[in-house]
């Protein structure tokens, strides 16, 4: 826990999407941004607390509270990484082709890409801000969808995501009104980079998190 290994954000080129608008890319890159800033802005404060190997009692509550704040930020950080990872400049196919093996995982799970797909855009119309989060459990190949609240809670112990929505108003706010959710979800399944998605079902999940 260093400023030597701090982040740095990546830069996405995602120009172009379908339903999406550039104006409302250019907001959600400098929110992101400002989450790998606190990422490494609590790091920094924490770090000092334990550097001499000791955190005194009249120190733990603004320990604690540092500590906390970090994992609000770091999974803002590493979310908005999976989700526009996930997307493509130009629009992609919409849906998966027949014999991926997404396809094969939902069908293994959920019966149908269908049934599966019911369930996640499911989620993704709850009412509240937060995820919806395709995970996959590395023990089975099982898929299951999650909604995650803001962006530590909910999250599944040693599960891999597959494919991670943002349902936060500002991914979708500029380009539509906000009862017209599903009218973004529709959007953002019309830009999915399903070649992204056939790598991280591979086992390369984690490989892509900001650099230092």
């Amino acid at each position: 826990m260093s400023s030597i290994n701090s982040y740095k954000a990546r830069q996405f080129n995602l120009s172009g999407l379908k339903g999406i608008s550039d104006q409302t890319l250019e907001v959600h890159f400098k929110l992101y941004e400002g989450y790998v800033k606190e990422t490494n802005n609590l790091t920094d404060k924490i770090t000092s607390f334990i550097q001499d190997g000791n955190v005194d009692q009249e120190e733990m509550p603004a320990y604690s509270e540092l500590t906390r704040r970090l994992g609000f930020e770091y999974n803002g950080m590493v979310l908005h990484e999976y989700y526009f990872d996930n997307l493509q400049s130009g629009g992609g196919l919409g849906d998966p082709e027949k014999n991926s093996q997404f396809i094969k995982a939902a069908e293994s799970t959920f019966g149908s890409y269908d049934i599966w797909k019911t369930d996640f855009v499911g989620i993704g119309k709850m009412r509240g801000v937060g995820w919806a989060i395709c995970n996959q459990n590395p023990a089975n190949g099982r898929l299951s969808n999650h909604w995650i609240t803001l962006h530590e809670t909910g999250n599944v112990a040693g599960f891999n995501p597959i494919l991670v929505m943002d349902v936060w108003e500002h991914a979708f706010l500029l380009d539509y009104k906000p009862a017209e959710r599903p009218k973004y979800i529709e959007a953002f399944f019309s830009n999915i980079n399903w070649t992204e998605i056939e790598k991280r079902l591979k086992g390369s999940i984690g490989s892509k998190s900001a650099q230092a």
